[in-house]
């Protein structure tokens, strides 16, 4: 077996923050089933921790890489000003089309965020490896469809009990047929990609061991949370643990290493030998919290318990034109986000 493996930090630093949520997260659920498929609405303070402190938090995380970020942000300061403003622009046009249209378009875009960061993380896996073209195409076409054919089971199976974002921001269509089809593509690309990695390890003994575990668990994790849990609960905790804290764990990686950040001073800390990882979630935690408080009081009015002091300030928004503009305002860490993520990775 060839003995260098291509981890991004360490094999233990990448097992446990970028590859093992995958599949931590989706052991937790099966470990306690009667939990996850109860719950029609999560209780609050697991939304809390989920949804605010993971989904939320890994958005903001990208500060750390962008604007916060001396080199970084000197290298590309047209992008990192003009996106948010061209985001927020287009949200407010793609609003006064009509709020489902938004959400539509949004969660759309949420679902290639989530395809293209397993990709991304599977390309990082794969940076020494120097194989044929064939065989580059069949691995992108694995990675991609671990993730492709369960939002293609989603899509052709309206009863789904579950959403992106609101009810019904998916358009779904009845078809065995296309549902079918791509079943039998996807066990067909799945056979040729064993096939080749077994050929490697026994012909070579090699095997990339990062890059197989990141395939696995995604394409396990991607299925187990969409096609046979068929719980909320449990769609949006693999989903969002899964893919939050790989994000935030790279982020961090990168933010320790870095000297050249307007944010270094802060993230120091005395605490775990100027690592700085206290600070440095707790600010995550303080922008996602104060966020969704404004999200809460405005536009949902849903957690009462968890943000009494925005609801006491901030009354709920209902006039449509308001929430033109309101809308898109607070979703644009996300639209940013989503957008910058295609480029702030890009590597030759």
């Amino acid at each position: 077996m060839n003995k260098s493996q291509p981890w991004i930090h360490s094999k233990l630093v990448d097992s446990i923050f970028i590859i093992g949520p995958l599949f931590f997260s989706c052991l937790i659920v099966w470990a306690f089933p009667a939990i996850f498929s109860q719950h029609k609405s999560m209780p609050e303070y697991f939304w809390l921790i989920v949804v605010v402190f993971i989904d939320v938090a890994h958005v903001y995380s990208t500060l750390f890489k962008t604007y916060f970020n001396k080199i970084n942000f000197e290298k590309d300061k047209r992008l990192y000003l003009i996106t948010p403003i061209v985001c927020y622009f287009i949200g407010v046009i793609l609003h006064f089309q009509g709020a489902a249209f938004f959400w539509r378009t949004l969660a759309y875009l949420a679902v290639f965020h989530f395809i293209r960061q397993q990709y991304g993380f599977f390309r990082l896996y794969c940076r020494k490896e120097t194989e044929s073209k064939w065989l580059h195409y069949l691995d992108n076409a694995t990675i991609y469809f671990a993730t492709l054919y369960p939002i293609i089971y989603w899509h052709t199976h309206p009863e789904t009990p579950f959403n992106w974002f609101v009810e019904n921001d998916f358009v779904f269509f009845n078809s065995t047929l296309f549902s079918t089809i791509s079943s039998y593509l996807y066990v067909f690309i799945l056979i040729f990609y064993i096939s080749k990695e077994l050929w490697f390890w026994v012909k070579r003994k090699e095997i990339n061991i990062p890059k197989n575990l990141i395939l696995i668990g995604t394409a396990t994790s991607w299925y187990l949370s969409i096609v046979y849990f068929k719980s909320d609960m449990a769609f949006t905790f693999i989903n969002i643990v899964s893919h939050g804290i790989p994000y935030i764990g790279l982020i961090y990686i990168e933010s320790a290493k870095t000297k050249d950040s307007h944010f270094q001073p802060f993230i120091k800390s005395v605490f775990l030998k100027n690592t700085g990882i206290i600070l440095f979630l707790g600010s995550l935690f303080l922008f996602s919290y104060f966020e969704e408080g404004l999200w809460d009081a405005f536009i949902w009015n849903e957690h009462h318990v968890l943000f009494p002091f925005f609801h006491h300030l901030f009354p709920p928004i209902e006039n449509h034109l308001m929430l033109a503009f309101v809308v898109p305002l607070l979703s644009l860490p996300q639209t940013t986000h989503y957008i910058l993520d295609g480029f702030i990775w890009k590597r030759k």
